[in-house]
């Protein structure tokens, strides 16, 4: 292998975005036992193949992680994972969050997936509220098609093919009727871009914007062990890890918390099974990479068959030793870090005879593409055995417009390789000014020892504030030389930088209810105002409210003497006399000289992904009507933490006690008019299934007692039930997702439907996402059926709501999904549910 000399940095190459994709910046992360040589492997391993395989899906935790973790983990393929949306519409299993910030969750959750089976993402949903939505089930794949725009998803899913250059795609599901229509829809689209992608014909703007025309060489779908193609072996144990490939792919999956992903897997053999759908080559083969060029060595065989351009199947050929030598130097991190650069030598040379060679402009634009992929690889493998620690620490991740911050890079070296010519740079948006302050360059770095320099940043007072999909508005690049070869690292701020408004505020309540049946009584609002402004300061705080409505004071002052400060203000607000019913907004208002801020600031932080954030604008959403709520009544409400339904319903008037563990067990129960359990509740507060008959008796003694939705693995039984209620399997096909399906009141007289509130048909208008789910299959006769209700062209359900005396009481069961109606402040579903809680023995 010949010495490298000393050659200009390859930005061309180096700032390929191919190789740990931005999809969130990165957070903090503790010290964790996969490091060291575990990762110098990881990083080493991507050297040996030029290979590429894509993986796409609808939602977060849609990937085949044990498929994904064997081809990068074990075989170093270049594996891509490609999802549509963010998961908005799912259910949280660790939090109250819903909709966009559910998104950022199961984003943050799939990237830090992501991160331990060494998968680049690229995301089809780009921003906040894109047409890419998760809307909630669905059953077909041309609702979910027409709902994200076929033409917006399919154009961003041929862009990701043709930016990424797969040579195998593999969609995690079938087009099959019991799949759900989201994944139905992602297999839809990725068959079809098969031959679409390679046509320039199909969205021709890409060719316009740098992007070439891309042939998928083969697609494989999911297939089972008597009809297949490839057997993956993911149950292979590999030592490096000391896991099988599918322990590695669960251990990702655990990263997936808000959907209660990850499983524990005994070791021993098991295969994920794939049958070839189409491939350029129609050849009998056992392994994706059949025909398909796996190594360097491989890419030169190819050209070699042309007949043309030595010096480049030369090129080829001395990567491919080069992959052999990094390789044979493992574990000796010097050795490998010196075997590296040699190989970093090699691929720059490679593309300036790629670039000069008289090879098809297609031939020249994939070899260059793949080199460029390796390039990137080199240099993070060049990180982990020169085991240099690069930093970027601001002095503070939340600024404002206008404010001058210090952030400060630092690169430490642990390895025994002295680093020459060491240049530490800062990159910010455009638009923004950074300055070092002091030395920035440095002649070495050697073992055991730390360079750092100082910048002064100037955030512009028109800075754009910060969007959570994009990338880390701060990086660091760490410029260095070994053996006369160049390296570069790029990293991202351990913790969130973002620019947030100077005044954040968030009022309380978020959504209510105006009743007019009682326009005279005014609504109170609070709000909680943070400042984000360095130092002390003052603001006036507002209310903007609809025309002829009135509040009370007109403003406050409210002063600040540190950054992070909080502090409350309320007003009251009262709408005129004869308010029509409908939708009002009341926004409040932060005004300091010339700085206006009108959002609120949700901080979203848990340990597994850190903290980041969700800019809204700080609203008070009014829904207006008419609604009878009891004197004096009395719920308890037992939370499986899925759901906020019991802040709303005092809101409205209801005293609610959320009920603990002790009062389920052993309090006093009878004190109650209603006892509401939330959705899944069984799964999820153990000691209701010890206290079941605590529950029974107490409707037995004339108590009301509702029970939400739940699956069979909440741990529900027929028998929990005072009658049995059996939930219907698969659930895929015990729900109903059209949220304006007919529904048939079918005991119209029944008192949920009279008392206190008249049920009629238009309080079935305007639900949202969904009506029902994990619908009943099977119940006792003494149960009343409340309503027919099902999906155009299929059987109506008529379990979904079901109410029956017991004893003295009454015991309800429905799966009508109250937990996104009532946050939403759908007036139907508020009255309905107050009537069901009203229920008088």
């Amino acid at each position: 292998m010949k010495k490298g000399t000393w050659r200009k940095v390859f930005t061309s190459i180096t700032s390929v975005a191919v190789v740990g994709s931005l999809l969130l910046p990165s957070m903090a992360q503790p010290v964790s036992a996969d490091r060291g040589v575990v990762d110098l492997w990881k990083s080493i391993k991507p050297l040996t193949t030029i290979a590429s395989a894509m993986n796409t899906g609808a939602h977060p935790d849609d990937e085949h992680s044990a498929m994904l973790a064997y081809l990068s983990l074990g075989r170093g393929v270049n594996t891509l994972s490609v999802i549509a949306n963010r998961g908005e519409g799912g259910q949280n299993e660790i939090g109250s969050e819903l909709g966009n910030a559910l998104g950022i969750i199961r984003s943050r959750e799939l990237q830090e997936a992501s991160k331990i089976t060494n998968v680049t993402l690229g995301m089809l949903s780009e921003q906040i509220n894109d047409p890419i939505f998760d809307f909630g089930f669905s059953k077909s794949p041309d609702e979910t098609l027409q709902k994200w725009g076929d033409s917006v998803v399919y154009e961003r899913l041929i862009r990701k093919i043709r930016e990424l250059r797969p040579d195998v795609v593999i969609p995690s599901f079938l087009n099959e009727e019991s799949t759900h229509g989201h994944h139905r829809a992602i297999n839809v689209i990725t068959v079809r871009a098969f031959k679409d992608a390679a046509n320039p014909e199909v969205f021709p703007e890409h060719l316009k914007n740098g992007l070439q025309p891309w042939q998928i060489k083969k697609l494989y779908l999911p297939a089972n062990d008597k009809d297949y193609n490839v057997a993956v072996p993911v149950g292979d144990y590999d030592e490096i890890y000391g896991a099988s490939y599918v322990q590695l792919g669960e251990e990702s999956r655990f990263m997936h918390k808000s959907q209660g992903m990850g499983r524990h897997v005994d070791e021993g053999p098991s295969f994920n099974y794939y049958k070839l759908n189409s491939a350029v080559k129609s050849e009998k083969e056992n392994d994706f990479f059949d025909g398909i060029a796996f190594s360097f060595d491989d890419l030169a065989k190819e050209i070699e068959a042309k007949g043309k351009d030595n010096k480049v199947i030369k090129d080829l050929r001395a990567l491919h030793k080069d992959a052999e030598e990094v390789i044979k130097a493992y574990p000796v991190f010097s050795d490998v870090a010196r075997e590296v650069q040699e190989m970093k030598a090699d691929v720059e040379t490679a593309v300036s005879d790629v670039k000069a060679s008289t090879l098809d402009a297609s031939v020249k634009t994939d070899l260059l593409y793949r080199l460029q992929v390796k390039d990137a690889q080199l240099n993070k493998a060049g990180m982990e055995a020169s085991s240099l620690v690069v930093k970027v620490k601001p002095e503070t991740g939340e600024i404002v417009a206008g404010q001058t911050v210090k952030m400060v890079v630092s690169a430490y070296s642990g390895g025994k390789n002295n680093l020459k010519n060491v240049e530490l740079g800062l990159n910010v948006p455009e638009g923004w000014t950074t300055k070092a302050v002091g030395n920035s360059k440095f002649d070495q770095l050697s073992y055991n020892k730390t360079v750092s320099a100082t910048f002064e940043v100037q955030v512009p007072k028109n800075a754009v504030e910060f969007q959570v999909y994009q990338p880390s508005v701060v990086s660091a690049d760490v410029l260095y030389q070994l053996n006369n070869v160049s390296g570069k690292i790029r990293v991202t701020p351990s913790n969130q930088v973002a620019v947030l408004p100077a005044f954040a505020m968030s009022l309380s309540p978020e959504a209510t209810v105006l009743n007019t049946l009682k326009t005279e009584e005014p609504l109170p609002v609070k709000v909680t105002v943070r400042n984000y402004s360095p130092g002390a300061t003052k603001t006036s705080i507002s209310l903007n409210v609809p025309k002829d409505w009135n509040v009370t004071p007109a403003s406050q002052e409210v002063n600040f003497a540190a950054k992070g400060e909080t502090k409350p203000v309320t007003f009251q607000v009262k709408a005129p006399a004869g308010t029509a019913v409908g939708k009002y907004t009341v926004t409040a208002v932060a005004t300091s000289g010339e700085v206006t801020s009108k959002e609120n600031v949700q901080i979203i932080d848990y340990p597994h992904i850190g903290k980041t954030y969700l800019i809204q604008p700080a609203e008070l959403k009014i829904q207006a009507f008419d609604l009878k709520v009891p004197t004096g009544l009395k719920v308890g409400y037992v939370s499986s933490g899925f759901d906020n339904i019991d802040q709303y319903l005092t809101q409205f008037g209801v005293n609610v006690t959320k009920l603990d563990d002790k009062a389920i067990q052993s309090a006093d129960l009878s004190q109650y008019d209603t006892i509401v359990l939330g959705i899944r509740a069984y799964g999820f507060r153990p000691e209701l299934l010890s206290s079941n008959q605590r529950l029974l008796s107490y409707v037995e003694n004339g108590g009301n007692l509702v029970v939400q939705y739940h699956k069979p693995e909440d741990k529900w039984k027929p028998e929990l039930a005072p009658y049995p209620i059996k939930i219907g399997e698969p659930l895929i096909q015990w729900r109903v997702t059209d949220e304006n399906s007919k529904v048939t009141m079918l005991a119209p007289d029944h008192p949920i439907f009279t008392t206190p509130n008249k049920i009629t048909d238009a309080d079935w208008n305007n639900w949202i996402q969904d009506r029902s789910a994990y619908n009943p299959s099977e119940w006792g006769k003494e149960y009343t059926q409340l309503i027919s209700n099902g999906d155009a062209g299929e059987k109506e359900f008529t379990g979904t709501f079901l109410s029956a005396k017991y004893g003295k009481g009454t015991y309800t069961y429905s799966s009508l999904v109250w937990y996104r109606e009532i946050p939403n402040l759908v007036p139907g579903s508020i009255r309905l549910f107050v009537n069901m809680i009203s229920l008088k023995q």
